[in-house]
This record gives structure tokens, sequence and C-alpha cells, in this order.
């Protein structure tokens, strides 16, 4: 059975507490963040535009990765799993991909998509 909890919320903390916090529950719930896309200051960059803190982390849990990726070598387009850190009213809005839309389509990895999807809602709780 699908863990349905969600992979959202809001927390009510400064964005570089929340950055600081959602990467410390990514790697006490097995994951590492291996990339960092800085949206806001790439949209100022290229485009001149201000927007609110947004960033997305590319986490990953290198046990699931491999599973998955033995099972199926083409998955890695779904790789790594994004985390997005956006600046709202009242706090810091935590949203994390779900990898049953994502990987769980293909059936010979749903139960990794599954057992991936329970570990991100239960960072999302923590953070």
């Amino acid at each position: 059975m699908t863990d349905t909890r969600p992979l959202h919320r809001t927390l009510n903390t400064s964005f570089a507490a929340a950055r600081e916090r959602v990467t410390e529950v990514l790697k006490a719930n097995g994951f590492g963040v291996l990339t960092t896309v800085d949206v806001a200051a790439t949209l100022k960059t290229k485009l001149g535009v201000e927007m609110p803190e947004y960033l997305i982390l590319g986490a990953c849990n290198p046990k699931m990765a491999h599973q998955a990726l033995t099972i199926d070598s083409t998955v890695g387009v779904f790789l790594p799993c994004n985390v997005v850190l956006r600046e709202v009213d009242g706090g810091v809005e935590l949203r994390a991909v779900d990898p049953m839309q994502t990987l769980g389509s293909r059936e010979s990895v749903r139960g990794v998509a599954e057992q991936v999807r329970s570990m991100l809602a239960d960072a999302v709780a923590q953070a």
C-alpha cells in the first residue's frame, strides 16, 4: 500500500534556517543533496528578474538509486529527487517530488518508488 502522507508543508522559519533544517532531515533519512539550483539567483543573473528565494535541491539516496538503476538502467532520467524550498508569505514552502508520479509508473521499480516516497514523507514531516 502506497504511503499517502503529504510531500509538502510550510515551515515557519527563515529561508536560511529552512535550508539548513531540510538538508539535515534529508541526511537523517538517508538522502544527500547532490545539486542545488538557486532559481532566484539564476533568473536575476540571466533575466534581471527579481523573485522570492527559491531553491531546488537534488536529493539522492544512493542505496535506493542503485537498486532502481540495477532493475532498470533508464530510470536515471528521474534522478535525483527534487526537493523545493520556496519563500512564501508566512515562511518557506517545502515540497518534494512524488516518486510514484515519476518512477511509480514503471512496474519494475514500483516497489523502490514506494519506499523512496515513504522516506521523503518522513523527511518532510520531520522538517
